[in-house]
Protein backbone atom coordinates (compact mmCIF):
# COMPACT_ATOMS: atom_id res chain seq x y z
CA UNK A 1 0.00 0.00 0.00
CA UNK A 2 1.33 3.43 -0.99
CA UNK A 3 1.16 6.42 1.32
CA UNK A 4 -0.30 9.74 0.18
CA UNK A 5 2.34 12.43 -0.38
CA UNK A 6 0.54 15.65 0.59
CA UNK A 7 3.28 18.20 -0.39
CA UNK A 8 3.68 16.60 -3.83
CA UNK A 9 -0.10 16.69 -4.43
CA UNK A 10 -0.27 20.39 -3.49
CA UNK A 11 2.65 21.17 -5.82
CA UNK A 12 0.98 19.34 -8.72
CA UNK A 13 -2.31 21.18 -8.10
CA UNK A 14 -0.55 24.58 -8.10
CA UNK A 15 1.23 23.78 -11.35
CA UNK A 16 -2.07 22.76 -12.94
CA UNK A 17 -3.76 25.98 -11.82
CA UNK A 18 -0.86 28.08 -13.16
CA UNK A 19 -1.01 26.38 -16.56
CA UNK A 20 -4.79 26.77 -16.88
CA UNK A 21 -4.63 30.41 -15.74
CA UNK A 22 -1.93 31.30 -18.27
CA UNK A 23 -3.91 29.75 -21.13
CA UNK A 24 -7.29 31.34 -20.36
CA UNK A 25 -6.25 34.70 -18.87
CA UNK A 26 -3.85 35.88 -21.57
CA UNK A 27 -6.37 37.22 -24.07
CA UNK A 28 -7.65 40.78 -24.13
CA UNK A 29 -10.80 42.06 -25.75
CA UNK A 30 -10.41 43.73 -29.16
CA UNK A 31 -12.48 46.62 -27.76
CA UNK A 32 -9.44 47.33 -25.55
CA UNK A 33 -7.54 48.59 -28.62
CA UNK A 34 -8.02 51.76 -30.61
CA UNK A 35 -6.27 53.90 -33.17
CA UNK A 36 -5.72 57.56 -32.29
CA UNK A 37 -4.61 60.38 -34.57
CA UNK A 38 -1.28 61.90 -33.58
CA UNK A 39 -2.31 65.18 -35.30
CA UNK A 40 -5.96 66.16 -35.79
CA UNK A 41 -5.14 68.50 -38.70
CA UNK A 42 -2.86 68.26 -41.73
CA UNK A 43 -2.19 70.55 -44.66
CA UNK A 44 -3.97 70.02 -47.96
CA UNK A 45 -1.80 68.40 -50.66
CA UNK A 46 0.82 65.75 -49.94
CA UNK A 47 0.41 64.83 -46.29
CA UNK A 48 1.84 62.43 -43.75
CA UNK A 49 -0.81 61.05 -41.40
CA UNK A 50 0.40 59.47 -38.16
CA UNK A 51 -1.72 57.24 -35.95
CA UNK A 52 -1.02 55.46 -32.70
CA UNK A 53 -2.45 52.05 -31.82
CA UNK A 54 -3.20 52.04 -28.09
CA UNK A 55 -4.10 49.36 -25.57
CA UNK A 56 -6.73 51.38 -23.67
CA UNK A 57 -6.54 49.72 -20.22
CA UNK A 58 -2.89 50.65 -19.72
CA UNK A 59 -2.50 53.45 -22.29
CA UNK A 60 0.53 51.83 -23.90
CA UNK A 61 1.27 51.94 -27.63
CA UNK A 62 1.03 48.61 -29.45
CA UNK A 63 3.92 47.89 -31.82
CA UNK A 64 4.07 45.33 -34.64
CA UNK A 65 0.38 45.29 -35.57
CA UNK A 66 -0.35 44.27 -39.14
CA UNK A 67 -2.44 46.94 -40.83
CA UNK A 68 -4.16 45.40 -43.82
CA UNK A 69 -7.13 47.68 -44.51
CA UNK A 70 -6.88 51.39 -45.21
CA UNK A 71 -9.24 53.90 -46.77
CA UNK A 72 -9.19 57.69 -46.79
CA UNK A 73 -12.25 59.58 -48.03
CA UNK A 74 -14.28 62.72 -47.42
CA UNK A 75 -17.23 60.98 -45.71
CA UNK A 76 -17.39 63.61 -42.91
CA UNK A 77 -18.27 66.22 -45.56
CA UNK A 78 -20.82 63.92 -47.25
CA UNK A 79 -18.51 62.91 -50.12
CA UNK A 80 -17.69 59.22 -49.53
CA UNK A 81 -16.94 58.81 -53.23
CA UNK A 82 -14.12 61.37 -52.89
CA UNK A 83 -11.39 58.91 -51.88
CA UNK A 84 -7.64 59.08 -52.25
CA UNK A 85 -4.83 56.56 -52.24
CA UNK A 86 -2.98 55.98 -49.01
CA UNK A 87 0.42 54.31 -48.69
CA UNK A 88 2.16 53.03 -45.56
CA UNK A 89 5.46 54.61 -44.58
CA UNK A 90 8.18 53.50 -42.19
CA UNK A 91 8.06 54.81 -38.64
CA UNK A 92 10.84 55.19 -36.10
CA UNK A 93 8.55 54.99 -33.06
CA UNK A 94 7.04 51.67 -31.91
CA UNK A 95 3.24 51.79 -31.99
CA UNK A 96 3.13 54.77 -34.40
CA UNK A 97 1.97 54.00 -37.93
CA UNK A 98 2.49 56.53 -40.74
CA UNK A 99 0.74 56.92 -44.07
CA UNK A 100 1.30 59.17 -47.06
CA UNK A 101 -1.68 60.57 -48.94
CA UNK A 102 -2.56 63.38 -51.29
CA UNK A 103 -5.47 65.39 -49.90
CA UNK A 104 -6.92 67.23 -52.88
CA UNK A 105 -9.35 69.41 -50.91
CA UNK A 106 -9.50 71.16 -47.56
CA UNK A 107 -12.16 69.77 -45.25
CA UNK A 108 -13.01 66.67 -43.28
CA UNK A 109 -11.39 63.36 -44.17
CA UNK A 110 -12.10 59.93 -42.66
CA UNK A 111 -9.30 57.42 -42.24
CA UNK A 112 -10.61 53.85 -41.91
CA UNK A 113 -8.15 51.26 -40.59
CA UNK A 114 -8.20 47.52 -39.97
CA UNK A 115 -5.40 45.72 -38.16
CA UNK A 116 -4.39 42.45 -36.58
CA UNK A 117 -2.75 42.65 -33.16
CA UNK A 118 -0.25 39.92 -32.38
CA UNK A 119 -1.63 37.39 -29.91
CA UNK A 120 -5.27 38.45 -30.43
CA UNK A 121 -8.02 36.87 -32.48
CA UNK A 122 -10.06 39.17 -34.69
CA UNK A 123 -9.59 42.60 -36.21
CA UNK A 124 -9.23 46.04 -34.66
CA UNK A 125 -11.21 48.50 -36.77
CA UNK A 126 -11.47 52.27 -36.34
CA UNK A 127 -12.61 55.30 -38.32
CA UNK A 128 -10.74 58.50 -37.51
CA UNK A 129 -11.70 62.00 -38.66
CA UNK A 130 -9.06 64.58 -39.48
CA UNK A 131 -9.17 68.05 -41.02
CA UNK A 132 -7.19 69.16 -44.04
CA UNK A 133 -6.42 72.86 -43.97
CA UNK A 134 -5.55 75.09 -46.95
Amino acid sequence: MKSFNYPRAVQAALIGIAIIGSVTGARADLKDYEFQLVDQTVRKGDAIISVRLVHKPDGKSVPDAVIFATRLDMAPDGMQEMATRIAPMPSTEPGIYKFKATLSMAGGWQLSLGAKVQGETGTVENKLVLKATP
